[in-house]
């Protein structure tokens, strides 16, 4: 499977990474072990999870289940935990977990600690705040983001703080990077910035939505990316299943997300479908698998990505691996950018 780098750090991870979010709801652990040995088998190094996890719904009864689930197979295959690279998340003010509390030096080490013990292991690789304690425009809060309530020193001391307890943690072998999700080019740069000025960790990676649908990445944080080094951890890049067609032409299948969050989070909307419709033409024209084609495209943008996919069911698991190392033709991806500019923003 190909690789991309990950971060400044001279390491690299492969183009897929494996999403739990599911595990614990619509997927039962023994077929999240199942998936894990799959994915490690189909060439899959980095792994991604919460402490809030699983979702749809987010309950607080069931907040850390997917990294239980994920830590009961650690502690059954001791040997395997280093054959991939372990990312989880601290969740942020008005979260399920820790009671919504902000995120803070003293709080990332208290999560983190919470994490190694449900996770079983000693140390997480990738240690990613999972939203930004002063908002975020992500989560198609775009519409009508105002960053006026900001202050930029409290931000830029939260920031040290956090980093600064990030070095502690590094040094005593709990945590081997730090990341961000859900964060502006702004935001990123300041966290860069910091570290440098502070010698500091410098943040590795950004986990933000992406896909064929969901393009905001591609003009301010495509130029981060690229400039900071700063890698893209890609969440929903089948655009949380409107990208595969199985929701086309009103189907909801039974225990599908739709069949549980009917809004998609905010992704529904009457565009949405039209915009899904162009991209399934393109691939039907060119005889390929729609899953196929949108996480393929993702290898071919200008800057680091890590597609993180979730499947429910190991048959979905099987199906998405077909993507590994494909190439997209220069008329695909012409046809793509055409469909693009007719449906920049379905949502």
């Amino acid at each position: 499977m190909r690789q991309v780098s990950f971060g400044s750090t001279g390491q690299t991870v492969s183009e897929l990474c494996l999403g739990t979010m599911t595990w614990g709801t619509q997927t039962p652990a023994d077929d999240a072990h199942r998936q894990m040995d799959m994915a490690l088998a189909a060439g899959i190094d980095i792994v991604d999870t919460a402490e809030m996890y699983p979702v749809n719904p987010v309950r607080k009864e069931t907040i850390g289940g997917s990294e239980a689930i994920l830590g009961d197979w650690n502690a059954a295959n001791p040997a395997r935990r280093g054959d991939y690279l372990l990312a989880t998340k601290i969740s942020g003010e008005g979260g399920v977990a820790r009671e919504g509390a902000l995120i803070t030096g003293a709080a990332l080490r208290e999560s983190l600690e919470g994490s190694l013990k449900r996770l079983r292991t000693d140390y997480v690789d990738l240690y990613q705040l999972h939203w930004p304690n002063r908002g975020s425009f992500q989560f198609r809060k775009n519409w009508t983001y105002d960053p006026r309530g900001q202050n930029k020193a409290e931000t830029l001391a939260h920031m040290e703080d956090v980093l600064a307890e990030a070095d502690k943690l590094i040094a005593e072998g709990k945590m081997r990077h730090i990341g961000l999700s859900n964060e502006s080019a702004w935001g990123t740069a300041q966290w860069v910035r910091v570290s440098e000025d502070k010698g500091l960790p410098r943040v590795q990676t950004v986990q933000n939505e992406y896909s064929l649908l969901a393009r905001m990445y591609d003009t301010d944080m495509a130029e981060m990316s690229v400039n900071e080094e700063v890698t893209l951890l890609s969440f929903s890049p089948l655009a949380a299943g409107f990208l595969t067609g199985k929701y086309q032409n009103g189907v909801v299948p039974a225990g599908s997300r739709m069949s549980l969050v009917p809004e998609m989070g905010g992704r529904k909307s009457a565009r949405v479908f039209d915009a899904a419709a162009a991209y399934l033409e393109i691939a039907a024209r060119h005889g390929l698998d729609p899953i196929h084609m949108a996480l393929a495209w993702q290898q071919t943008r200008p800057f680091a990505i890590s597609a993180i996919f979730g499947a429910t069911t190991c048959a979905q698991l099987e199906h998405i691996l077909g993507a590994a190392d494909m190439v997209l033709a220069a008329e695909v991806l012409e046809e793509i950018t055409a469909a693009h500019k007719a449906h920049p923003m379905p949502y």
